[in-house]
């Protein structure tokens, strides 16, 4: 007989303004069920990112059903599972962690996530040549999502040349050689030139860090940019792309079907991802309207 009330809850810090909560809840609601979800935030806890693995603990011993998990904990909590999905085990990061049968497994809904957001919002975007800005855990994610839709290389360029080379390393032992690359942010006037597309996967354009991740006048109407950032959903770089000629793809669609397959992990049950986009756009007009 199908379960008909779940416990599930979100690991991070600072995740207080997180729209998980009421995205999944909307979607059972609409299902006819009883599902509750928490937050438990570092920062309210007073705990470091090293207490994730007894917060996992905690929440198996209470009876939680799963556990979405955001930074800072991505890769710490893999440490604490009892085994892994392909996807987050070629990530090595985890965002969603599913009770089942007593065992913790860790699975990536960031991949699928991004890949269903851009295949929907941007599904005849040529994906010969693509520069990626940033190479952290969001970088892993669209870079891997990237690749699998088709794309045929990705040069990666972050702050740290050195965590760019080793995405890049991952990428072609997992893609096959040639696949990624990695350039100094000195090369981008020039990669620009000849790209498709831009993916950007980093913090700037957040509320708390505000700003361009590139010259806006690096970017032409022949390309395209998808970004990766949501709150706020229309970021500087999409502002600059869009006076720019650049068809845009915003982080929403990410955030959203990331969940729909988090819904599906936790519940077995198919989730109405069309009313969850109309969710996720009700929601952030509600917190984006001046009160």
């Amino acid at each position: 007989m199908a379960k008909d009330a779940y416990l599930v809850g979100l690991i991070g810090s600072g995740i207080g303004p997180s729209l998980s909560p009421a995205l999944h809840e909307r979607e059972a609601d609409r299902q006819g069920l009883r599902y509750l979800y928490r937050l438990l935030d570092l920062d309210v806890l007073g705990a470091a990112p090293e207490a994730v693995g007894d917060l996992l603990r905690a929440a198996r011993d209470l009876g939680f059903d799963g556990l979405n998990i955001t930074h800072p904990c991505k890769q710490l909590v893999i440490g604490h599972l009892d085994g892994l999905a392909p996807q987050a085990e070629a990530l090595g990061a985890v965002n969603t962690v599913v009770f089942e049968d007593g065992r913790a497994v860790g699975h990536n809904t960031d991949v699928t996530g991004f890949a269903a957001s851009f295949a929907r919002g941007l599904p005849d975007a040529p994906l010969e040549r693509i520069v990626q800005l940033g190479a952290g855990g969001a970088g892993a994610a669209v870079a891997h999502a990237a690749l699998t839709l088709g794309a045929g290389r990705i040069t990666v360029v972050d702050a740290l040349p050195e965590r760019a080379a080793a995405l890049a390393d991952s990428l072609n032992r997992h893609f096959g050689p040639g696949r990624a690359g990695s350039a100094a942010a000195d090369r981008l006037p020039r990669l620009l030139e000849d790209a498709d597309g831009v993916l950007h996967a980093t913090p700037t354009g957040m509320a708390a860090h505000p700003g361009l991740p590139l010259p806006a006048a690096l970017l032409h109407s022949g390309l395209w940019v998808a970004e990766v950032v949501y709150r706020p959903l229309e970021t500087e770089l999409l502002r600059a792309a869009r006076a720019a000629g650049c068809a845009v793809l915003d982080g929403g669609g990410m955030a959203v079907f990331q969940a729909v397959d988090a819904f599906r992990l936790f519940t077995g049950r198919e989730p109405d991802s069309a009313a969850m986009l109309a969710d996720f756009r009700d929601l952030a007009g509600a917190v984006s309207a001046p009160r």
